[in-house]
């Protein structure tokens, strides 16, 4: 699985003009789910959302977690970033997992980390959303369960 993961002030997803999800201060990660993701993987990668060092402690040194600074969660389900984009001008979709295996995948993700974590919001799987947010440093990293084929 793929997050890219940004350091927010605050953060929403509208959909048909309707706010879905909505946080103050965290983490907005939009989500990239890959043809050979498994559940193993959407543990890995929420212990990592919730325990990555990434929120400025009395020094200013990114020290602190998201669990620590209790900050919010916004997962957002984005099938572009299972995109293949090593050649081309069009990116092609063929290492993105089937939409309706994504979802299940996505939704667990979802559950696990709103037993894991008081703030977790999300956007809509599969829906044309607008995602609003400002980007706090600006700090965003991009987190993936696998590099080359082996865990990480």
């Amino acid at each position: 699985m793929i997050a890219l993961l940004q350091r927010v002030t605050r953060a929403s997803v509208t959909v048909d003009g309707e706010t879905v999800g909505a946080i103050g201060p965290g983490l907005l990660a939009l989500i990239g789910v890959q043809r050979d993701d498994t559940p193993a993987d959407a543990d890995r990668l929420l212990q990592r959302l919730l325990t990555y060092r990434i929120f400025g402690d009395a020094e200013g040194r990114m020290n602190l977690n998201l669990q620590t600074v209790d900050g919010g969660l916004l997962l957002v389900s984005q099938f572009t970033l299972a995109a293949d984009t090593a050649s081309g001008n069009r990116p092609g979709f063929s290492t993105a997992k089937a939409p309706d295996e994504a979802r299940e995948l996505f939704d667990y993700l979802v559950s696990q980390a709103r037993a894991g974590h008081p703030s977790v919001q999300t956007g809509r799987f599969g829906a044309h959303m607008q995602v609003a947010l400002v980007n706090d440093g600006p700090v965003t990293f991009w987190l993936q369960t696998k590099s080359a084929g082996m865990p990480i």
